[in-house]
């Protein structure tokens, strides 16, 4: 199997018609992917080839076939979502296991970025619960079951190291991620992105555009629903000054992500999540002594003390 990288993706492009016409960029490809841009005479491509070991301290394996997967989801998910609300795939490489989609328009910025910097708008929160809204209604009935309800790379990159690794150093709370567990096979109403994180929504003109489906299932869409809350607490306890802004694109979002999920459902997730990206195999990169204790505070008395309406948690 080819592994891509800057040096051979010249020659890889240029034997599949696309001729280079600029440096290749490594992007961002998170723990478990090679992502790279390429400027080529007919338009930038992103091609996106998954690991087999993630790149983590602690061992951490998943099959690269998820790829194709995520080609195919991105492919069917654009039959449903608004014009450029997933970007289009250009061709797939099941061999090697990449596939390239068009680039995000220049300028794009993905959302973590800025949420972190400060550019904190509502009017993005409501537009990602629209996309949100919209895979949920869209994928209850049909074949969707049955061409993602495989939940095995899910299982392999979300449950078992978020959910059932925290669990092992938090016995007590062991029951928690168990029920959070269960819920993902016996609530599975609808396609599932798996990693709804402003770090996969990229934003240009004020609209966002969604990526990384590599984890995509049948499953509880209130795992989506809970992993993008859950990004939106962490950042509030990073930069606490901006608590309130980020609670409220947390409103945004929620105002319309409550009427497609199961509200308790995402106050279990949500805790589980919380505390996965502490004591987890993935945590959170910008917690740091301060705010690690306080995050662990917080998602064990969510756990504990589920709060009465979800966005109650801000107050704690």
């Amino acid at each position: 199997m080819l592994l891509l990288d800057p040096s051979n993706v010249t020659a890889y492009l240029e034997a599949r018609g696309f001729r280079v016409t600029g440096p290749v960029q490594p992007l961002g490809g998170g723990v478990s992917n090679t992502v790279l841009l390429a400027e080529t005479a007919r338009g930038r491509l992103v091609l996106k080839q998954a690991l087999e070991r993630l790149n983590v301290a602690a061992p951490w394996h998943s099959d690269p076939a998820r790829s194709l997967r995520e080609a195919a989801a991105l492919q069917d998910t654009a039959q449903f979502l608004p014009s450029g609300a997933v970007p289009a795939v250009c061709f797939v490489d099941e061999e090697n296991f990449i596939y390239a989609m068009e680039a995000a328009v220049a300028g794009a910025t993905d959302w973590k970025t800025l949420l972190l910097a400060g550019e904190i708008e509502p009017s993005i929160g409501a537009a990602v619960g629209v996309l949100l809204a919209t895979q949920v209604l869209a994928t209850r009935e049909g074949h969707w079951r049955e061409r993602y309800g495989d939940q095995r790379v899910f299982d392999e990159l979300r449950l078992d190291p978020y959910y059932r690794y925290t669990a092992a150093q938090h016995p007590d709370l062991a029951i928690h991620f168990d029920r959070s567990i269960e819920r993902c096979r016996l609530n599975a109403v609808s396609l599932v992105h798996g990693d709804w994180s402003p770090k996969n929504i990229l934003v240009a003109g004020g609209k966002p555009m969604v990526i990384d489906y590599e984890v995509v299932h049948f499953g509880d869409p209130a795992f989506d629903a809970a992993f993008l809350l859950n990004h939106l607490l962490l950042k509030s306890l990073r930069r606490p000054v901006w608590r309130r802004r980020y609670w409220e694109v947390a409103e945004a979002f929620w105002g319309t992500a409550h009427r497609v999920v199961d509200a308790d459902g995402v106050k279990t997730h949500l805790g589980c999540l919380l505390l996965a990206r502490v004591d987890g195999k993935s945590p959170a990169e910008y917690l740091n002594s301060e705010t690690k204790p306080i995050a662990r505070a917080l998602a064990r008395d969510m756990l504990e003390n589920p709060p009465a309406e979800i966005l109650d948690v801000w107050n704690r």
